[in-house]
């Protein structure tokens, strides 16, 4: 990987993709303000032009066709800022150029469309300067709201949802009909190439029931996963995005937690990192201080918080979640706060990380 400055341009040059290019570009509004887009083109190709090409140019500060939200002006401070991260991020590409991470996107992040598209600019920028990224989503909100309008009433048991013969039919039909195939175009629209797949797709995830399945229907856990389908298409430089909806061996659909899905998957692919985007900070010491949080934990020292009483609610089956995962052969799993614009750039590509990293020393 190279770059090459020419005037107010700016070029990243990878040999891993030859059929495209991201602009980062830097405009001026009325008011003089500054703003920078990420976008892909594809150049033109000749016999020596085979590159991957990061560049810098003018452009609208309009939003894109997805709607996404136009881009905020940026003061001289952020602009540092940005530079600073852009110096601090080489090293962190060299360690993870092609090396699998696996995130899992939800919560606050599919909700606003400021952090929609933050997640897919971050997605399709990791792609790009040869990380290996694999999506996988669930759709809660999405899903409450059809059953809505459905008049179908949302019931949940200890945090899970009660998914019984109509519900499961509707979170087929958000989940792989409707959030999937979104966040498949909008990583497309920003120059990447995605393919949506759910569990049942290739064979990828085979699920069972939940041991609470009398109490919760159609909750599935993972029985096993099979990664070929997904190695087919990370090896042809493209990003899996993938449904958490599996069946059983006898073709009962399920619906599975996302985390749960991230996790198995992240390790039958023996991926580098595991990341969870979250409603917190991360781990806090003090859950009644934002300020506590745990920048960097193991394994034994996580499982103390837990018998402490410290980590709790919610973010036990997160944590546990890692901690399988880490048990596996993954090497690092990180729960970070997914309502901060591009916080899978500052765990990634920063020293200092976006949430809590969990090792897997003993």
């Amino acid at each position: 990987m190279g770059a090459t400055a020419t005037g107010k341009s700016l070029h990243f040059c990878s040999s891993q993709d030859p059929l495209s290019f991201l602009s980062l570009t830097k405009t001026k509004s009325k008011a003089e303000t500054l703003n920078l887009n990420f976008r892909f083109s594809k150049p033109p190709l000749t016999p020596n032009s085979r590159r991957l090409r990061l560049s810098i140019r003018a452009s609208s500060p309009s939003s894109t066709a997805l709607n996404d939200p136009p881009l905020p002006s940026l003061t001289n401070s952020d602009l540092q800022l940005r530079v600073r991260i852009l110096s601090e991020s080489l090293p962190y590409i060299q360690k993870f150029r092609g090396k699998t991470i696996v995130v899992k996107y939800g919560g606050a992040a599919m909700k606003s469309a400021e952090l929609k598209a933050s997640v897919v600019r971050d997605l399709v920028l990791l792609s790009c300067v040869g990380l290996r990224p694999v999506l996988v989503h669930g759709g809660g909100p999405e899903i409450n709201v059809l059953l809505n309008q459905l008049n179908i009433p949302a019931q949940f048991r200890d945090g899970l949802r009660v998914t019984d013969a109509r519900t499961m039919e509707v979170v087929s039909m958000v989940l792989v009909g409707k959030v999937n195939k979104d966040l498949v175009s909008r990583i497309n629209y920003a120059g990447a190439t995605a393919v949506g797949l759910s569990g049942m797709d290739g064979r990828l995830l085979v699920a069972r029931p939940s041991p609470n399945a009398a109490q919760l229907g159609f909750v599935g856990e993972v029985a096993r996963v099979d990664p070929t389908v997904l190695q087919t298409i990370v090896d042809n430089g493209s990003i899996p995005v993938i449904a958490s909806v599996a069946a059983d061996e006898y073709g009962q659909p399920y619906n599975i937690n996302a985390d749960t899905v991230a996790g198995e998957v992240a390790a039958a692919l023996g991926a580098e990192k595991l990341i969870l985007l979250t409603d917190v900070a991360g781990i806090l010491r003090n859950r009644e201080d934002p300020g506590s949080l745990v920048k960097e934990i193991d394994i034994k020292g996580v499982k103390k918080m837990i018998e402490e009483g410290k980590v709790g609610g919610g973010m036990i089956p997160k944590v546990n979640c890692c901690i399988r995962s880490l048990a596996q052969g993954v090497t690092t799993a990180s729960i970070i706060d997914g309502r901060v614009e591009h916080s899978l750039l500052h765990e990634i590509m920063t020293d200092e990380g976006a949430g809590t990293m969990i090792t897997g020393k003993q």
